[in-house]
């Protein structure tokens, strides 16, 4: 045998043993999320698309596994150094894309810039808690709070860190052109086309584990039949938030993977109950304008909960991909209160409600919500629609884009409305504070930022600022679901149910379903 015989053979062997991770290397990855992302900017809007984007780029100080448990990130470790001091320690020689040291300097910078971004949905929810922010040496930070508080490490798992060197005042626009891009993440950014795609190569100086595609295909297709067909057609190799309808088609399908888990994402619907005059969206029986809002009486908002029939929605419409709920935190998650029941499905009593309420007739209100953001949302809001004329209110359904529903929600104009919430830190003090709590007249602070239908109690309020100073878990937790069954107890907003979240692949990748419904490039691997 020649040696160049030998070494065609000895290539060809080796050919043939190239591990599924090798092969994978040589192609990018091809994913198509449900939802756009709002901006390139980590620091733009508390929205789960534009987070999970973010999470390939961009890399907090801690951050949490598939199972919503915190874990360190750019943060190796953390302490208390006082009941009002946190000191976290850095990972040393974590570079970022550009190739300029990660520092605590860059910590205090990214501290600093959260607050001033201006978001429809502000990260400073996350950051308010901290009172000064004390860079001890170049890997070393501390974090002062004015009080006690124990979920500082969850809530920086929601604050990506960014360069310093991108200078202050940096708008969101050099994020989305790629020129303030610049993090420490799995993946680099290459270019981005709003409403259609975000390329990225992989970061090869990554101090983590390297992911096993050297680039990823981000695409954004929110028609659910679009997205299964370039699934089944080879156009892609994943796909999020599978429709309900096709799920069970997909599992008998031999060349596709089907991951499933619960998540944390509540469904549920939100009402106007701060206008003490007549509120935009309702009106009487028979179209006639009314003197004061309906909404406000807790009768009113009762009957229109107990009108719906959770079960029936989750078992005809959501195909069993959801869970029925009356409150956000879902069954055995830290917060969840087993003394809260799932509102039961009751239209006569709600009728007699309407009646005790002084509107024996019903009234008309229109239903607002979003047709391209959540499962199945705009059949849900029709159905929700039928089930309300059951019982007198007549319903108008007008479902829109997130987008456009987000810019009148943000002008309060909406009565009622739909929405999902992930309380993504494992607990319930982010739909306490953002989606309930009292926001401030003005718009200023950061309580309330998500809270459309101006809900205000202040003995919530107070109980769930107590909880996020104590920090005992067992006696926080007890505050938290006391906190929560005051708002349900009030019908603050109205549960609907918990999503699930499917995801879909080529058959020989694997995915494993985060709590948090994340779809993240760099934990799609090659089957082993």
């Amino acid at each position: 045998m020649s040696i160049m015989t030998r070494s065609l053979r000895a290539a060809l062997l080796g050919c043939a043993l190239l591990s599924p991770l090798a092969a994978a290397q040589a192609e990018p990855l091809s994913l198509a999320v449900s939802a756009p992302p709002a901006s390139i900017d980590p620091h733009y809007y508390t929205l789960t698309p534009s987070i999970q984007l973010s999470a390939h780029m961009f890399e907090p100080l801690t951050q949490r596994d598939e199972n919503a448990r915190v874990r360190p990130a750019l943060a190796e470790s953390w302490k208390l150094v006082d009941d009002t001091t946190w000191e976290f320690k850095l990972r040393p020689g974590v570079k970022f894309h550009n190739g300029a040291d990660f520092t605590a300097e860059d910590v205090a910078f990214t501290l600093k810039r959260v607050p001033w971004v201006q978001s429809p949905s502000s990260f400073a929810v996350y950051t308010r808690a901290i009172t000064d922010v004390q860079v001890v040496d170049a890997y070393t930070v501390r974090f002062k709070t004015a009080a006690p508080y124990p979920l500082l490490p969850n809530d920086l798992a929601n604050v990506f860190m960014v360069s310093r060197g991108i200078g202050e005042n940096t708008p969101s626009a050099d994020f989305n052109s790629g020129k303030a891009a610049i993090g420490t993440g799995p993946f680099k950014f290459v270019s981005y086309e709003p409403n259609n795609r975000v390329e990225m190569a992989r970061n090869e100086t990554y101090w983590g584990e390297k992911p096993a595609w050297d680039k990823v295909q981000y695409r954004i297709i929110t028609n659910s039949g679009a997205r299964v067909a370039a699934l089944l057609s080879g156009d892609v190799a994943m796909i999020d938030n599978v429709p309900t309808a096709d799920v069970a088609k997909i599992r008998n399908n031999d060349k596709v993977t089907v991951a499933e888990g619960t998540s944390l994402r509540l469904i549920f619907l939100g009402l106007d109950v701060f206008r003490d005059g007549p509120t935009p969206d309702v009106r009487g029986p028979n179209g006639e304008e009314l003197t004061k809002n309906p909404l406000q009486d807790k009768r009113v908002r009762e009957a229109l909960s107990i009108a719906i029939n959770r079960p029936a929605i989750v078992q005809r419409i959501m195909e069993n991909v959801a869970v029925p709920a009356g409150q956000f935190m879902p069954e055995g998650s830290f917060g969840y209160n087993p003394a809260i029941p799932v509102p039961k499905f009751d239209a006569d009593r709600a009728k007699k409600l309407l009646a005790e309420a002084g509107y024996p007739n019903g009234l008309s209100i229109t239903l607002r919500g979003p047709n391209d953001r959540y499962i199945n949302d705009s059949q849900v809001q029709q159905v929700i629609a039928q089930m309300w004329a059951r019982i007198g209110i007549k319903t108008q359904v007008e479902a829109t884009p997130l987008a456009t529903l987000i810019g009148r929600l943000n002008r309060f104009d909406a009565s009622a409305y739909m929405l999902g919430w992930s309380n993504s830190t494992g607990e319930p003090s982010t739909s306490l504070r953002a989606v309930m709590g009292t926001r401030a007249q003005g718009g200023g602070g950061s309580l309330g930022l998500s809270n459309y239908g101006r809900y205000v109690n202040p003995e919530m309020d107070a109980l769930a600022e107590k909880a996020l100073s104590t920090l005992d878990d067992k006696t926080r937790e007890k505050m938290m679901q006391d906190a929560m069954k005051m708002a349900m107890d009030d019908v603050a907003i109205i549960p609907l149910h918990t999503q699930k979240s499917v995801w879909a692949t080529r058959r020989g990748l694997t995915y494993t379903p985060r709590l948090d419904e994340q779809t993240l490039a760099a934990e799609v691997r090659p089957a082993r």
